[in-house]
């Protein structure tokens, strides 16, 4: 990730609902939750979490999909993950390499089943 893409991303959170949506996103992992829930649930109006959630997916860290009439958002964990790499990028001495452990573990608790160099796992962890 270069630095214009980390600061657009980073913009997308430093924004308080953003970050809460951006957030709860996270603990719904892979299922996602439909827009219209995820503004009731902050209790922000429908055509302002709209708005919210249109600067997290232009960023990359957010992913959506239709279901019927509903708009399903979840987390983009390539996004996500290259954002994590880049804050971790000069860790360890210059050797980000060894954090990449780290950033895999998080990741596929969290239902991804890619490691930090995009590669599938072969066991499932979800």
């Amino acid at each position: 990730m270069d630095t214009l893409t980390a600061t657009k991303a980073f913009g997308a959170l430093s924004q308080e609902t953003r970050l809460q949506a951006f957030r709860l996103l996270v603990r719904s992992g892979t299922t996602g939750i439909a827009a219209g829930n995820i503004a009731r649930e902050l209790g922000i109006p429908h055509n302002t979490m709209s708005s919210h959630l249109s600067i997290l997916l232009n960023a990359g860290l957010v992913g959506a999909r239709r279901d019927g009439r509903s708009v399903i958002y979840h987390i983009d964990f390539t996004g996500t993950r290259a954002l994590l790499s880049f804050l971790m990028e000069d860790c360890c001495q210059g050797q980000p390499e060894l954090c990449n452990s780290v950033l895999d573990s998080v990741l596929t608790q969290c239902g991804d089943s890619t490691n930090s160099r995009g590669e599938h796992y072969e066991t499932s962890a979800r």
